[in-house]
């Protein structure tokens, strides 16, 4: 252990911003995990991380890691040039890396005696009731045994129409799925800014956010890397996803070593509170999808329930578009076709 580690997990060992959370999913993107364009891990910084990790278990928290980093790694060593690849060498990749991944965290949780489980999920494992379900009680079993799900999304089957399109998302709907207190989104930015603050020397970090409202969605930009797909954008829309479903979400920076145990000592972070009255498990699921399978017709009165929250009955529902079967998220619209809310 470098001096420098011993120096942060000195300067946090008393802290505690963290010991009000009992089930903590932590996001880690492609560009923190791998070095650059090369493809070699940060061994260092990871195993920074996992002790953080094990460190909040002892403590009698669960945690799920979110892992980027799977195509960043398999890229390197199929010695894939840079740029953007093609969606058959992204799946190449992905094939790789994923064991090479997978062997990595086995290694170093199993270093503090604790076992590693890898979860693939796909779009449709999310947003199909049942697969969703399914998905959701082997989590729940991992966890039963004090096991660690390590969870990405499977890159090798995923193509274009049918992905998460990054780990912020997926994250998201993760934490929801398992009822997570707490989402962090480790980034190379510790928290949300007025403005970009590369490009806006005035801008000015948000350390609370109590509800994501228009005016917070126009200060994150659409921005990410060649190996991360998502940018702050994408944070933003994963926050909405899990507050609306009672879990809180904190953006902090991924790039210091130890950086669980930073915010945990009261680091610079923005802390996205969640929603007073969170949705049920099933809501949960349904606001989460990230695209409705068709539209709804509805009346007046039927947009005015479901701006409060309420359910339909089908008598105020008309004609549909798209072909909706049980227990699929739609759009709902008036009848001169505006688009009024998601049910």
């Amino acid at each position: 252990m470098t001096s420098e580690t011993t120096a942060v997990r000195e300067e946090v060992a008393t802290a505690g911003v963290l010991a009000p959370y009992r089930r903590i999913v932590v996001k880690i993107g492609s560009a923190l995990l791998v070095e650059g364009r090369s493809g070699v891990l940060r061994r260092a910084w990871l195993e920074a991380l996992v002790a953080d990790v094990v460190r909040l278990i002892a403590g009698g928290a669960d945690v799920l890691i979110v892992s980027s980093g799977s195509i960043a790694l398999g890229r390197g060593v199929l010695g894939l040039p840079g740029g953007k690849l093609r969606l058959e060498e992204s799946q190449a990749a992905a094939s790789v890396g994923q064991i090479a991944l997978a062997r990595i965290y086995s290694e170093m949780l199993g270093a503090h005696g604790l076992t590693a489980g890898q979860i693939l999920l796909t779009l449709r494992d999310t947003e199909e009731r049942r697969r969703y379900l399914n998905a959701r009680a082997t989590i729940g079993t991992l966890l039963e045994r004090k096991a660690v799900p390590v969870i990405n999304e499977n890159d090798t089957v995923a193509t274009t129409e049918i992905r998460y399109g990054d780990n912020d998302r997926l994250a998201a709907r993760v934490a929801t799925m398992t009822s997570a207190d707490l989402l962090i989104l480790l980034s190379d930015i510790d928290g949300l800014y007025t403005a970009p603050p590369n490009d806006d020397p005035a801008a000015r970090h948000i350390p609370v956010v109590e509800r994501i409202t228009p005016e917070i969605e126009a200060m994150a930009g659409a921005a990410g890397s060649e190996l991360s797909r998502g940018g702050m954008k994408t944070k933003i829309e994963a926050g909405k996803m899990a507050t609306g479903a009672g879990t809180a979400m904190i953006i902090a920076s991924g790039k210091v070593l130890h950086p669980l145990s930073v915010i945990d000592a009261g680091g610079t972070y923005t802390l996205f509170r969640a929603e007073a009255n969170p949705s049920t498990a099933r809501k949960a699921w349904i606001g989460g999808h990230l695209e409705p399978k068709g539209s709804v017709v509805v009346d007046a009165g039927a947009v005015r329930a479901l701006a409060s929250g309420k359910s339909l009955l089908p008598a105020a529902s008309g004609a549909s578009r798209g072909g909706l079967p049980a227990a699929t998220r739609c759009r709902s619209a008036t009848r001169p076709g505006a688009s009024s809310a998601a049910a």
